[in-house]
């Protein structure tokens, strides 16, 4: 059994249990389903993806243990993941992490783990993260209530405190121990540290301490990454003046992968990816161009909270980063899929 038989019996054999257990047992239906090549702009096989979303919604005991695959088995998977290893040995991988790999425990650990195996076999991640629903919390308790404008959050000074206080404080501190627990080693920053994110406002200041990225200044980070640890990011950020910024995590990322010169960028999501259609579980992309993405944009086929990712992906590739994939943070161990299988997680977008 190859790597691409380790996610057949480990993550995907669920899906297919539960289609051959509705397919019965006609001999129409004796093949098994399979994940395409993600190397073509296709999409998932209808029948694979119903099962794949009753399946996020089961228990992780109802997946097949890796445990019992034979020694044989697992070694030939280890094997097998040499190309994808030797391909990203020592390259830059920048990850988003947010939405529901954040929220879910099981899920929080998973991408944790894959984390550090990938520093582990010679990756160089480098973790950035939001925190918006823990935001909201501490705001509710507080009795702030949170105002938004076209999906940015208003954040006056009092708002502001606690954005800072929970991303760079508990956030990121949180996720620091957890690496460490997992046997690597991560270092907590946010963009105010050695002065490596400047910050300006965001439309000259109408959302108040909402920032965009002005400068970056890696040399913090190259010497954290060339020491074998990860970097862990907060998106906040100050300007020339010290005045802190709350800067979107997604942009941060995207920015942050560009001045570092990454190999990938991943954006963690809640959605399987680029849809062609968001009503059609079968209208999955695969991989795309950035001529094909902008397509989709202006013809209205990705919208709404899609939109800021994709141009962060967009603008990253531009400036040089090789890869950026959108995926399904829903999916357990979707980093490990993305970037040591063919199949991937998602989409991925390529200059």
């Amino acid at each position: 059994m190859g790597l691409g038989g380790l996610v057949q019996t480990v993550v995907t054999a669920p899906f297919e249990q539960a289609w051959a257990s509705r397919a019965g047992s006609s001999s129409s239906h004796g093949s098994p389903v399979r994940l395409p090549c993600r190397r073509r702009t296709v999409a998932f096989p209808r029948p694979l993806w119903s099962c794949r979303a009753q399946a996020l919604s089961q228990k992780e005991s109802h997946r097949t243990p890796v445990d019992q695959l034979s020694p044989y088995a697992r070694v030939d998977v280890l094997s097998e993941a040499l190309p994808f290893i030797q391909r990203f040995q020592n390259k830059i991988v920048v990850v988003k992490y947010g939405g529901a790999a954040m929220k879910d425990e099981s899920l929080k650990d998973g991408v944790i783990k894959d984390l550090v195996l990938l520093s582990c076999v010679g990756l160089r991640p480098v973790f950035v993260h939001g925190g918006g629903p823990e935001i909201n919390q501490w705001l509710g308790k507080l009795g702030i209530l949170p105002k938004f404008e076209g999906g940015l959050r208003v954040t006056d000074e009092a708002t502001m405190e606690i954005v800072e206080m929970v991303l760079v404080g508990k956030v990121n501190k949180s996720l620091v121990s957890l690496i460490n627990k997992a046997g690597g080693i991560g270092v907590g920053l946010c963009g105010k540290d050695a002065r490596m994110i400047t910050a300006r406002p965001t439309r000259g200041g109408s959302l108040g301490l909402v920032g965009e990225v002005s400068s970056i200044d890696t040399s913090i980070l190259r010497n954290i990454i060339k020491s074998g640890a990860i970097p862990v990011i907060a998106s906040v950020a100050a300007d020339h003046e010290g005045k802190a910024y709350n800067i979107n995590a997604d942009t941060a990322a995207g920015e942050i992968a560009a001045s570092l010169g990454a190999e990938k960028l991943i954006l963690l999501t809640d959605v399987p990816g680029i849809m062609m259609d968001m009503s059609d579980p079968n209208s999955l992309v695969r991989e795309i161009s950035i001529q094909g993405i902008r397509k989709l944009v202006d013809e209205g086929k990705v919208s709404g909270g899609m939109i800021p990712k994709v141009e962060c992906c967009i603008r990253s590739l531009a400036q040089g980063v090789r890869t950026a994939s959108i995926i399904d943070g829903r999916l357990s161990h979707s980093l490990l899929l993305e970037i040591l299988t063919d199949e991937g997680a998602g989409t991925m977008i390529v200059g």
